[in-house]
């Protein structure tokens, strides 16, 4: 079934209902990548750390091989920018929202003026000198309006958003009772202003109506963002192949901006999604190593429909029309995403063979894939098969790799030039003045360091001497602004004294205070999994999560929910069938 704006609120009850019946997810983004650098070669490395292939990079840009690939494979760029389905993260949505809460506090008099006054909703509102003219107009269309017997409707002229503040202020004190103001807008586009005769009765009934259409467009604006949410709270297994990219983008997409530090962006994601499976790190690990050759997803679809293997029947629900592998969609986001669901069941499946007595079916649930759960592939990365978001990631000893600096002019073959004297080397280039190179014999990085001492067109030093410098000037740089950041506390702590009563006499900061807390929705079908839910979140109504469905949550209580997932998980047992086998009888190699 495919799903785009015109039809995705009328069925996003059928998905919130398919996530609460699903085992597990299988995501896929369809992210080819991008180059940012002279080459594709400086957009990775072959030594980099998990801390720098994980670094956000917040940018909207097109590179043409990226979009003659997507094209290449049958991309509907039209489909993306027309029939897309909007979407807010949470910063954006806590935002909005926030625009949504002091829109209603104005029109019903609280407004602005509540930090002047608490009684500013009774009190004349200063109106500028240059629109002085325009609101003794209006004021004097309302009079007419409420002397006429005939006319019910008064239709402002389209005027400025300034304008339009004045105008509700000034008649949530003049007029507290017996009309009420709207805002509507013309075919062009255009605000005007619409003011009714009513009682009072008919106006709370016409305020509770604009409520209500205004949170149904915020919720609107939203968008697909309800549906990942969704996914996340409900804590199930999320699934996807070489599946770094997809998470980073969603993370970043959906919730927040990613972090810098490494341990942060764990953190954030763990929280985000508390079980993750990359079905390529799977592949490419101990018992499936051996059987299967090529990692590739479309080359894993084929291996997994042969012996050893028993691949799923898949019937689909009455419909919702399946795709057919026979005929291949690679590179079709939906179609990726299933055929790594397809894998994942056959390769889970296998595990149980090892069993005693074997078992055939392996939920996602078993204790045989927790192994594999929150590692997540990393491409090109030479030493470092995975990155490991539940711990400390592999520490390889790269004793045999140097760091060396040279003129912008070099090319590779200055590089081999070089080392000419020391064998076999490997080149991975950081930019364009700077390689690791490594050798293939560890003892003979001294003497290349030390072939360096004398030279003025080039530096070399070890790879743990280069890591020891970045280091320090982390440190450095952390501890500046560490520094800074007290600095900026002692002298508010100074001002607050002098400030705070002056706070007390004219202002009141409540009046614009907006919901920040995070609705959840309870998706799990399994009591455990419920007991999970409710004590992280709470219960909520339906109509609460409509309204706070998915605001924004503050990273650090953001590392409370993960830690108290992580105590939980190991205090609940997960509902359903699970395998009587010891924990470990997989475990992804700490070392490859």
């Amino acid at each position: 079934m495919e799903i785009i704006r015109s039809n995705f609120k009328s069925n996003l009850q059928k998905v919130y209902q398919a996530i609460e019946e699903a085992d597990f997810f299988a995501i896929d983004g369809e992210f080819s990548g991008i180059s940012d650098g002279p080459s594709v070669t400086a957009l990775t490395n072959g030594f980099d750390t998990p801390e720098e292939r994980s670094s956000p990079d917040v940018k909207f840009v097109c590179q043409s091989s990226s979009i003659d690939f997507l094209a290449s494979q049958g991309f509907d760029f039209n489909k993306v920018f027309c029939n897309g389905i909007p979407y807010l993260n949470q910063e954006e949505e806590r935002q909005l929202r926030e625009q949504f809460d002091e829109k209603r506090s104005q029109a019903n008099g609280a407004g602005a003026l509540a930090y002047a006054s608490p009684n500013a909703s009774k009190c004349p509102v200063t109106i500028p000198e240059d629109q002085k003219k325009f609101m003794d107009q209006v004021v004097e269309k309302i009079e007419d309006l409420l002397q006429s017997e005939e006319n019910k409707n008064l239709d402002l002229e389209p005027c400025t958003g300034f304008q339009r503040k004045l105008i509700y202020q000034t008649l949530s004190w003049k007029y507290p009772k017996g009309i009420h103001v709207e805002t509507l807008e013309t075919e062009k586009k255009e605000r005007y202003i619409v003011i009714s005769k009513v009682d009072e009765e008919e106006r709370k009934r016409r305020e509770q109506q604009k409520h209500a259409k205004e949170q149904e467009e915020l919720n609107d604006a939203v968008g697909f963002s309800r549906v990942i949410h969704a996914i996340a709270n409900s804590g199930k297994l999320v699934i996807g192949h070489n599946m770094l990219l997809d998470v980073m983008h969603t993370v970043h997409q959906f919730y927040s901006p990613l972090p810098a530090d490494l341990n942060e962006f764990k953190e954030l994601t763990t929280c985000v999604f508390p079980r993750l499976l990359d079905t390529k790190l799977m592949a490419s690990t101990q018992p499936f190593k051996d059987i299967i050759n090529n990692t590739s997803l479309a080359e894993l679809e084929k291996r997994v429909k042969e012996t050893p293997f028993n691949p799923p029947k898949v019937e689909s629900a009455e419909g919702f029309p399946s795709y057919d592998t026979a005929s291949e969609q690679l590179h079709e986001a939906g179609y990726d995403a299933y055929i790594t669901g397809l894998c994942f069941i056959s390769m889970a499946n296998y595990l149980g063979s090892f069993l005693s007595p074997p078992k055939i079916h392996v939920s996602a649930r078993s204790k045989l894939i927790e192994p594999f759960f929150n590692k997540l592939f990393l491409m090109r990365v030479m030493d470092i098969p995975y990155l490991n978001l539940e711990g400390p990631d592999l520490q390889p000893k790269r004793d045999h790799v140097l760091h060396v600096t040279f003129p912008k002019e070099w090319k590779t073959s200055d590089l081999y030039q070089l080392f000419s004297a020391f064998g076999s080397i490997q080149i991975s280039w950081i930019d364009d003045t700077s390689a690791f190179v490594s050798l293939s014999q560890p003892e003979q990085v001294p003497i290349a360091v030390n072939t360096s001492k004398y030279a003025e067109s080039y530096r070399i030093q070890t790879y743990a001497e280069y890591v020891g410098k970045k280091q320090d000037e982390k440190q450095i740089k952390r501890k500046w602004t560490e520094d800074s950041w007290k600095e900026v506390e002692r002298k508010r702590l100074n001002t607050q004294g002098l400030s705070h009563p002056l706070q007390n006499h004219c202002y009141h900061t409540n009046s614009f205070s907006a919901t920040s807390r995070v609705g959840k929705r309870n998706l799990s079908p399994s009591p455990g999994e419920a007991v999970l839910e409710d004590r992280v979140s709470g219960e909520i109504s339906d109509s609460e999560l409509e309204q706070t469905d998915s605001c924004a949550e503050s990273l650090s209580e953001g590392r409370k929910k993960v830690k108290k997932l992580k105590r939980m998980k190991k205090d609940l047992s997960p509902a359903g069938h699970t395998e009587d086998c010891p924990a470990k009888l997989f475990e992804v190699p700490d070392t490859w």
